[in-house]
C-alpha cells in the first residue's frame, strides 16, 4: 500500500512540473554590444534598415528610455547579470567585475527546471581585457594627458555581396540557432537561451600595433546600402575651450580633438548605422530559427544592449560617457502575453531586466535587487506589482577615458551628472525636452532642480563614499601591479597603447604617477 501511495505521489508531482513547464515560456534574450537604443524608434530608425528589430517593435513593446547602469561592457553586464547597481557589486571598470561564481538570473532560471545555454560574448567577471584598459583606469587621477585610444577611422572591406563580416558573431549566432533546433525536439521542458554579439563595437585598429584599441569601424558595401545617406546627421560640437573639464579629457584621450572634416565624421556614423544592420542581421536569425521550429509563439525575444556608442557626438566616439550616444540603450520585449506595438516612456535600466526575466518565469526574486519587474509595463493581464517602478534611473562610471568617478540621474525632463565628491568638479544638468543634442548646462540656471536631483542621487547612493572607494581601489591595484613587474615596470607601461604621448616625456609621466601614489585625497 505504501508502495502504491509512493508511485500515486510521484506521479502527481511529475504531471505538475509537466503543467508548470507547459505554461512557462522560454525566454531569449540577444544582448549587442554599443548599440544606440535611439536607433530602435523614430526618428533614428528611419536612418537604417532594421527589419528584426522593426519586427519587435511592431508585434511587442519598445522601451524609450532605457539606459545602461555604466556605459561600458563589463560593469554594464554585471548590473545586468546581478540585478545590482554597480556601486553594491564593486563593478569599477573592465578588470574589476563580479566573481566568477556570482549567481546570475541565468543559474536561478536553471535551478527552477529552465535548460539554459549562454552562447557569445559574456563580459561581467573580473579579469578579463587588456593591460592598457585596467591601467588607464587605475591612473584616471594623475596629472597628465595622453591620449588611449586610435584616432577614430573608417575601413570599408568585401563587396554588395559580402555579408558575414563579424565573422565571431555570425559562428556563435550559427550555434544558437543550432541550440534552438535541437531544443525543439525537448519542448516539455522551458528554455532560456542569451546570445551575447560583439558588433556593433569598433574593431581593433591593427596598423597601430598589439597594444591598439577599437577605434575602425568596418563593414562592407553589402551593409552600406542598409543606410539612408541623406538621413544622417552631423552632430554639433562645443569648441574645446567650452567643453566640461571631464568631457574634455574623454575628448582628448579618445584621440579626438583634432580636427575632423564633416565628410569624416558623416562617414563614420554611416560606417557605424552599417555595423548595425549586421548586428540586427543576427537578431533576425534567431527570430527566424524560432519560427521555423515553431517556437516563437511561446517564446519571450529581448533585444537590449550593454551602452551605446557616440559615433562622433561630442566630439568624442565610443562610450563611457552619459551623453545620451553613449548611455541610451534599446530595449525590445516580444511574446505570448505581451502587448504588442507598444512604446513605453517609463524610465527603465539594465538592471530591471533580472527582476524581469524571473517574473516572466514565474520565479519570485529574492535578495537586494537595484532593479524592478517591468512585466507590470508590458503583460496583457492586470499584473500586480508590490514594488512599484521609480520615476529615476541612476547610472554610474568609474574605468578610463573620464578623470573623476560620474553618476548621472535621469528623472522626468532632466539629466543630472554629478562628479566625485560632488563639489570639487561641478556637475551638469540638462533638459532632455528642449536640449536633445545636450549642448547645454543649465546647472547654474536651475539651482532648485540641482538640490533636488542631488538629494534624491544620495538617497539612492552615497555618491561621495563611493568615489573614495573607488580612489583607493585605484591605488591599490595600480602599486600592486606595479610592484608584480619588478624591473620591467617602466618598459611595460611606456608600450601601452598611450605609448606615443608617454614616449614624448617617459620620466615626466612617471614623476606624476610617483607623485600620484604618495599624495592624499
Amino acid at each position: 500500500m505504501i508502495t502504491v501511495l509512493a508511485l500515486i505521489f510521484v506521479f502527481q508531482m511529475c504531471a505538475q512540473v509537466l503543467c508548470q513547464n507547459a505554461t512557462r515560456p522560454n525566454i531569449v534574450m540577444v544582448m549587442s554590444d554599443a548599440f544606440d537604443g535611439r536607433l530602435t524608434f523614430d526618428p533614428g530608425s528611419k536612418v537604417v534598415q532594421l527589419p528584426y528589430i522593426n519586427y519587435l517593435r511592431e508585434l511587442g513593446t519598445t522601451f524609450l528610455n532605457a539606459y545602461t547602469n555604466s556605459p561600458i561592457c563589463c560593469p554594464s553586464r554585471a548590473a545586468m547579470w546581478s540585478g545590482q547597481f554597480v556601486h553594491l557589486t564593486q563593478s569599477w571598470n573592465n578588470y574589476k567585475c563580479l566573481d566568477a561564481n556570482a549567481t546570475t538570473w541565468m543559474d536561478i532560471l536553471e535551478k527552477n527546471g529552465y535548460h539554459t545555454k549562454m552562447v557569445g560574448k559574456l563580459d561581467f567577471t573580473s579579469g578579463s581585457h587588456s593591460v592598457s584598459n585596467r591601467v588607464e583606469a587605475w591612473t584616471r587621477d594623475v596629472q597628465f594627458l595622453l591620449r588611449q585610444e586610435g584616432r577614430p577611422v573608417t575601413q570599408l572591406v568585401g563587396n554588395m555581396s559580402t555579408e558575414r563580416i563579424k565573422k565571431v558573431d555570425w559562428k556563435n549566432t550559427d550555434m544558437a540557432t543550432r541550440w534552438i533546433h535541437q531544443r525543439a525536439a525537448s519542448p516539455h521542458q522551458p528554455f532560456a537561451l542569451y546570445l551575447g554579439l560583439n558588433l556593433p563595437h569598433t574593431y581593433k585598429t591593427e596598423s597601430l600595433g598589439p597594444t591598439a584599441g577599437g577605434s575602425t569601424f568596418l563593414t562592407s558595401p553589402y551593409w552600406l546600402k542598409k543606410i539612408s545617406p541623406d538621413l544622417i546627421s552631423v552632430p554639433k560640437w562645443l569648441p574645446m575651450a567650452a567643453m566640461h573639464p571631464v568631457d574634455y579629457y574623454s575628448t582628448f584621450t579618445k584621440n579626438c580633438s583634432g580636427d575632423f572634416t564633416e565628410e569624416e565624421v558623416k562617414r563614420i556614423r554611416a560606417f557605424y548605422y552599417a555595423m548595425c544592420a549586421e548586428a540586427d542581421a543576427m537578431l533576425g536569425q534567431v527570430i527566424s530559427a524560432l519560427r521555423e521550429t515553431s517556437l516563437l509563439n511561446n517564446t519571450v525575444v529581448i533585444f537590449t544592449a550593454d551602452h551605446g556608442e557616440l559615433a562622433m557626438e561630442h566630439q568624442q566616439f565610443y562610450k563611457m560617457s552619459m551623453f545620451e550616444g553613449s548611455s541610451h540603450v534599446p530595449l525590445l520585449i516580444m511574446g505570448p502575453g505581451l502587448m504588442s506595438g507598444l512604446q513605453i516612456n517609463q524610465l527603465v535600466s539594465l538592471v530591471d531586466l533580472y527582476p524581469t526575466v524571473l517574473d516572466i518565469a514565474g520565479i519570485s526574486a529574492v535578495g537586494n535587487l537595484s532593479g524592478h519587474s517591468l512585466l507590470p509595463l508590458l503583460s496583457k493581464s492586470n499584473t500586480f506589482s508590490m514594488r512599484k517602478h521609480p520615476d529615476w534611473i541612476l547610472s554610474e562610471y568609474h574605468g578610463c577615458n573620464v578623470n573623476a568617478s560620474t553618476y548621472m540621474l535621469r528623472s522626468g525632463q532632466w539629466k543630472y551628472i554629478t562628479y566625485a565628491d560632488g563639489q570639487s568638479v561641478q556637475p551638469q544638468l540638462f533638459d532632455l525636452t528642449l536640449d536633445k543634442e545636450e549642448l547645454h548646462n543649465v546647472i547654474l540656471k536651475f539651482p532648485d532642480v540641482r538640490l533636488h536631483l542631488d538629494k534624491l542621487l544620495r538617497s539612492i547612493v552615497d555618491y561621495p563614499k563611493v568615489s573614495i572607494n573607488v580612489h583607493i581601489y585605484n591605488k591599490k591595484a595600480f602599486g600592486d601591479w606595479r610592484q608584480s613587474l619588478g624591473r620591467n615596470y617602466s618598459q611595460v607601461i611606456a608600450n601601452l597603447r598611450w605609448h606615443v604621448d608617454w614616449q614624448k616625456d617617459a620620466l615626466a609621466n612617471e614623476r606624476a604617477i610617483n607623485r600620484w601614489l604618495d599624495g592624499t585625497l
